[in-house]
């Protein structure tokens, strides 16, 4: 049987005995039906595992005692920042999950002139539930590092801030090269994904001028999250972790 892995967000130690938060109590008892006496893995997001075990339920409080702490290195070769457009609902939720599981180590949401634009008194709500799209993600793969998903930013502003010394690679279906055609060199990569209705012709241009190599993914047009996960794939198939 799995081991559960839950993330806390506090510092922790052997001998330790702590309630965990609502949520993921709610999560063990209701969902995975765990009862006292049985074994997890607790999480902080500093590289390591605890293990510990559940020493008492009482409705929805559990508590838990750290047992152990080993270093546990899950994380990929490579240090990958996926620049996505936002996308709606399920389907951004979707590409923060399997972003996080194919080892990205951050997100930055980018609005473009096609892209979901959220409104100011909406940015703060969003990024805590991606935030908790990215914990989940970590808990079910087994990373022990969670992901950086930073403020939403503007096409425009990403560019003026990006470092041409990386790889930067643009997804755009009309590009000439494939991943394959792509030479790497130990240099840290970022790869754009643009919006549900593609990048416009003008940001294309931007993007090119500003030191990045589009690519593409073949003869059919993917949605945008199909594309990321593709693209992540190839990348960490190519270069990564993934066999």
């Amino acid at each position: 049987m799995r081991i559960s892995r839950i993330y806390h967000p506090e510092r922790l130690h052997v001998d330790l005995e702590i309630e965990l938060a609502s949520q993921s109590a709610i999560h063990l008892t209701r969902v995975l039906r765990c009862k006292e006496q049985d074994e997890l893995i607790l999480f902080n997001g500093n590289g390591s595992e605890y293990p510990a075990v559940i020493t008492s339920i009482n409705r929805n409080h559990v508590w838990v005692k750290v047992l152990s702490h080993h270093d546990s290195n899950n994380e990929s070769p490579l240090t990958i920042t996926l620049v996505q457009a936002i996308s709606k609902g399920e389907r951004m939720d979707y590409t923060i999950q399997k972003a996080v599981e194919l080892g990205v180590n951050t997100i930055i949401p980018l609005i473009t002139e096609r892209s979901l634009n959220l409104k100011s008194d909406r940015v703060e709500k969003k990024l805590t539930h991606w935030k908790g799209i990215a914990i989940s993600a970590c808990e079910q793969c087994g990373r022990n590092i969670i992901p950086a998903i930073t403020t939403p930013v503007l096409l425009n502003n990403w560019l003026n801030d990006s470092n041409e010394d990386e790889l930067n690679l643009m997804l755009a279906p009309s590009a000439g090269k494939h991943l394959n055609n792509i030479t790497y060199s130990q240099e840290n990569i970022t790869l754009l994904i643009g919006p549900e209705g593609g990048l416009s012709g003008n940001e294309i241009t931007q993007c090119l001028d500003h030191g990045l190599t589009g690519i593409q993914m073949g003869p059919r047009i993917l949605r945008t999250e199909t594309a990321a996960v593709t693209s992540l794939s190839i990348i960490q198939y190519n270069w990564g972790d993934l066999s």
